[in-house]
């Protein structure tokens, strides 16, 4: 890859990072309920979830998902299935500070954060048909295309990484705020919402 091109592919790849989406509601959402540090490791997940749909991409089952309309719904609706759970889940979630959950014992592991993050991405097949319609116009096909995909994939991963770190950041700030249980119930349903909300675009969301 030239670096011309990569130069535009990374500025494109700001774009793709900070536009709104599920990936930076869970960000967010982790923020929110974690705190920066725990936090966080929902945004390891979220780069591996684009290095898994750019890996599909490139061996060729995304294909598959841009002209099988069944492969595509059965992912679509896995997706938008999730999307909700997490909705549920998070309006559901108990109404109380931070350091009350911790003491309790109640923080969420590590791994599982990494694996909220994952699904997310992974089983977003709008997130497929967006990078088989943007990644084809920054390859050279006359290159080696694994180094290409290669650089592509830690491109994304790098960008997502910075953006989903201010995210993450911007809602534990907040959460230093709610000191009552009112205030963590508000936020809790307004995120649980969202991710709702965020189902339910996926579930009207169209192949062109």
């Amino acid at each position: 890859m030239e670096l011309s091109t990569w130069l535009a592919f990374f500025a494109a790849s700001w774009a793709i990072s900070i536009s709104p989406g599920p990936g930076a509601l869970a960000a967010m959402s982790a923020g929110l309920n974690h705190g920066f540090r725990r936090g966080y490791f929902t945004t390891l997940g979220l780069v591996l979830g684009i290095w898994s749909q750019l890996l599909v991409v490139g061996v060729g089952l995304g294909a598959l998902l841009a002209t099988s309309a069944t492969a595509f719904t059965v992912v679509k609706w896995c997706g938008v299935a999730y999307l909700v759970w997490l909705g549920i889940q998070q309006w559901r979630a108990p109404a109380v500070p931070l350091a009350a959950l911790q003491a309790e014992g109640q923080a969420v592991t590590a791994r599982t954060l990494v694996l909220r993050g994952w699904l997310i991405n992974a089983v977003n097949p709008k997130g497929t048909v967006f990078l088989l319609a943007v990644v084809p116009q920054f390859m050279d096909l006359q290159q080696p295309l694994l180094a290409q995909y290669a650089v592509i994939g830690l491109t994304l991963g790098f960008t997502d990484m910075v953006v989903m770190a201010g995210y993450t950041a911007l809602a534990s700030r907040v959460l230093a705020e709610l000191k009552s249980a009112a205030h963590m119930r508000v936020m809790n349903r307004c995120f649980g919402a969202l991710f709702v909300a965020a189902g339910a675009l996926l579930a009207v969301f169209k192949r062109s």
